[in-house]
């Protein structure tokens, strides 16, 4: 599989593929400015590193790599529900879009040295199972200065559908202690660990205790202060009108088997959703896309 892979979409000394961790079929994208690698596994980005910089993605140091379970840490994708199935508490959390095998569709690369890989998903006997409709997923990466994941489903059947959305982001931080988040002030939130109570952000945010928030018509960026680093992560955002922020905190990382007991010290999740009033309902023959844009702020 690896060398067909490679025959077919290496750019020589830009993209190749290999076998990473578990065994699970990778892609290694290198250029002047970044390095980043994508599980087809998941279609799951595990690295994003800007040349001369630490990671921007936080990976669980006790993450599964199996074909059937999900990896913790990076971006997972969440779709076509998000958290848990409002229905049925037996279908995967998250989705299926995280724990199913993603086909390599195209590569490429620009005029600036940015490289694009293209994963796609669509429907089986094996999604059928969890979710009946006909759909055609497209998840596009590039890799450059900043990094551009963008999430494309598109209705491929001939019944309308509902679907929940999430780049489920793991940006990885020196110290929660350390960090603040801007551009969520002023907007409602719904708090998961206050009987889902909406509420609305006075100022900045600071991570104290375990959060789990969606804010709702959120569209501005989000800038995510790291003062021991002393660097700012920016999260731009399209095809997207909610956030979540979590962060899992003492209690819950020890419930989690695949989360290091202390691994809520370094990382915040800075999600781009289409969750609660935000899901979206595709006509046949519709698509939508939702993408976000991650790199260093420098203003």
């Amino acid at each position: 599989m690896i060398e067909a892979l490679n025959d077919q979409f290496r750019i020589p000394g830009h993209l190749q593929f290999d076998l990473g961790q578990g065994g699970l079929p990778r892609a290694i994208i290198e250029n002047d400015a970044a390095r980043g690698e994508i599980y087809l596994h998941g279609a799951h980005v595990t690295s994003f590193q800007p040349r001369d910089q630490a990671d921007l993605l936080w990976m669980s140091s006790d993450s599964n790599f199996s074909d059937s379970m999900p990896i913790r840490g990076g971006i997972p994708i969440c779709w076509p529900w998000f958290s848990h199935h409002p229905t049925d508490s037996n279908l995967p959390q998250h989705g299926f879009a995280r724990i199913s095998a993603w086909e390599v569709q195209g590569v490429g690369q620009d005029s600036t040295g940015a490289v694009t890989l293209q994963l796609g998903l669509s429907d089986s006997d094996a999604t059928r199972r969890w979710w009946p409709h006909a759909f055609q997923l497209t998840l596009s990466v590039t890799i450059g200065p900043t990094m551009t994941v963008e999430l494309q489903c598109c209705n491929t059947g001939d019944q309308e559908f509902g679907m929940a959305a999430a780049l489920h982001t793991y940006l990885g931080v020196s110290h929660i202690s350390d960090v603040r988040v801007e551009g969520l002030a002023g907007r409602s939130f719904i708090d998961q660990l206050d009987d889902d109570r909406l509420h609305i952000q006075s100022g900045s945010l600071e991570i104290h205790r375990e959060t789990d928030r969606i804010y709702i018509g959120t569209e501005d960026d989000v800038l995510v202060h790291d003062r021991s680093s002393e660097r700012v992560i920016r999260v731009a955002k399209q095809g997207s009108v909610s956030t979540v922020i979590w962060n899992p905190w003492i209690d819950k990382s020890r419930r989690m088997a695949d989360f290091p007991d202390d691994g809520y010290e370094t990382m915040l999740c800075v999600e781009t959703t289409n969750a609660a009033s935000d899901e979206r309902r595709i006509s046949p023959g519709q698509e939508h896309r939702i993408s976000q844009t991650i790199g260093l702020f420098a203003g």
